[in-house]
This record gives C-alpha cells, structure tokens and sequence, in this order.
C-alpha cells in the first residue's frame, strides 16, 4: 500500500486548522499542522511534505515570505495560499511568490480537496516532460526555467505552468475561461486579469527570438505561435 501524500498546513486560526486538518486526513492524507510561518519553515525542511498549504497572514513569517524562502530550496513543491484578500495585487503577489494556486476565505472543504488532487496530478504529469523547444529557447519546467544561449531566464511556478499549457497548444488557441479554471481554479475577473499580467511578462522573457509571438484572440484565448 502506498504511503499517504504529506501535506503542511500553515494556519494561525486554531479552529480553522483542526477543521481543515481532520477533513483532510478523512481522505487518507499525512497532515502536518503548524500555527505560524517560523514553524512552518522549520517543519518544511525537516519532514519534506509533498505540498503546502499556507495562510497569507500569520505570524513571525507570513505566507508570501515563507513560499519565497522555500522556493530557494524547492522550486517544486505545489504551495496553494489560504487568505482572505483578493485584490488582484495581492493575487499576482503570491504567484509571483511561488505560489501554484489561490484560495479565498471562506471555502470549502470540497473545493480545497479538488485543488489539492489537480495539483499533485499536474505535478506527477509533468515529470516526464522536462524540456520543450521554444524557438531558440529550451523550457525545462521541471527547473522552470528558459535557457537562450548560455543564459539562464528563471521562471516563477505560474509562468512555468502558463507556458507549458501554451506550448502542449501550440499553434492552437488556447482558450482563457478553460486554462483560467485549470491553472486558477477559477475564471473570475481577478484571475483573468492575474493571468494577463502572466502573459505579458512571458512576452518579455520569450523576446529575444522574433520568431516567437503569444497572440491575443479577442474574445476566445492566446495562441502561442512561432
């Protein structure tokens, strides 16, 4: 039998952690629970979880900080934030922090549940496709990173999971209300404008070869041409 999937939780509401902690080991996952950022970090380092649940606002170390102190050691591991505000700001923050996905407060269990699953899923999916040609570039999304040349162009986890949509569409439309439920979980107005944020700055690191354009298809998605 297969090891349960560990799961760190990072919540400073006690009743809220244990709801979510339990609700979760209901459905075979290895939670470990932690009531702020500094235990969190040291938690993380020494017991290796497969993917981290953290609130935004906690103590000693908030979530936006611990996720940027992590990816220094673990550019991998899927991070999903808990919080409360939802100002797009905030949102394009905490993706650009690390983060892989965005839950606002209140939520369900069943929400967080789904989230959890399609992130270990992409997770396991993308292993066996390390590097993609781009044009002159080599995306390697498992380092997630573009290689053009001898440079080295870091990617943030949503700009690695963005383009890895695009290029497995490439030429092809890709359509915006359907990559936003896949990526964001969600198509609201907020996550629409976060990803178009995303695209442009993929624009601007994918410019040193002409040949490469990220086409705006007015009312339907982008398309990844080269």
């Amino acid at each position: 039998m297969s090891h349960p999937i560990k799961i760190l939780l990072a919540e400073d509401e006690p009743a809220l952690g244990m709801i979510v902690k339990e609700s979760l080991e209901t459905r075979n996952f290895e939670v470990l629970l932690c009531e702020d950022g500094e235990k969190a970090m040291q938690t993380f380092t020494t017991e290796k979880p497969e993917l981290l649940v953290l609130d935004v606002m906690m103590p000693k170390l908030d979530g936006f900080t611990l996720a940027h102190q992590i990816r220094k050691h673990d550019r991998q591991v899927p991070i999903i934030f808990l919080t409360a505000k939802s100002q797009t700001k905030d949102v394009v923050e905490g993706f650009e922090r690390g983060g892989n996905d965005y839950l606002k407060k209140p939520f369900s269990m069943e929400e967080l549940i789904v989230r959890i699953k399609a992130l270990l899923g992409r997770a396991q999916q993308r292993k066996s496709k390390e590097v993609i040609p781009i044009g002159g570039y080599q995306f390697n999304y498992i380092k997630q990173q573009l290689l053009w040349e001898d440079e080295t162009i870091p990617l943030t986890h949503r700009e690695a999971e963005l383009l890895y949509h695009l290029c497995e569409n490439q030429n092809e439309i890709l359509d915006r209300s359907e990559v936003l439920k896949r990526i964001w979980g969600d198509d609201d107005f907020f996550n629409a404008r976060s990803m178009d944020v995303f695209i442009t700055k993929l624009r601007k690191k994918l410019a040193k070869d002409s040949s490469i354009k990220i086409i705006n298809v007015r009312g339907y998605g982008y398309k990844l041409v080269q």
